[in-house]
């Protein structure tokens, strides 16, 4: 059955949902657990300053099913933005239905609008082989740079 499906840019409104996503995410990926009160102050504070990102959401009737987030990267080489997938997450009731590609879709389709997008990027878990053949399978594909990072206290 063809899900009645809708993504759109993300409201403030859907702080709490977009929330609980990324602590439910936190936990089934990684095995950690996130504090809601600094979580939700995250995603409150993205709203608030559209120079950061953007979040995408999708809804199946009325409910909340997926998000993702976009961050914004300049890349000097590129003269322009490579937008970073992040935080994605669909709800378990609503996997394997095609909604990730319709939210990809979606995001495409807001930069071929933009003159200055000039890629995505995402990273993903190792082990995450579901993950990263759905990504395979949209046409991304898997680039020759290991990440590394050190975080501030």
């Amino acid at each position: 059955m063809e899900l009645n499906l809708t993504i759109r840019k993300a409201r403030i409104d859907d702080t709490e949902t977009i929330t609980n996503f990324n602590i439910a995410m936190a936990l089934e990926t990684e095995g950690k657990i996130l504090a809601k009160e600094k979580i939700s102050a995250g995603v409150e504070n993205l709203f608030r300053h559209p120079e950061y990102g953007f979040y995408i959401v999708a809804k199946a009737g009325n409910r909340v099913v997926g998000c993702l987030l976009i961050t914004y990267e300049w890349s000097d080489w590129r003269d322009g933005l490579i937008w970073w997938i992040q935080s994605v997450y669909i709800h378990p009731d609503f996997r394997r239905q095609g909604i990730y590609r319709k939210m990809y879709t979606f995001i495409k389709n807001l930069a071929s609008s933009e003159n200055n997008i000039r890629g995505f990027r995402l990273y993903v878990e190792k082990e995450n082989r579901v993950a990263q053949n759905t990504y395979k399978n949209l046409g991304m594909e898997e680039t020759g740079y290991n990440m590394y990072e050190e975080m501030l206290a």
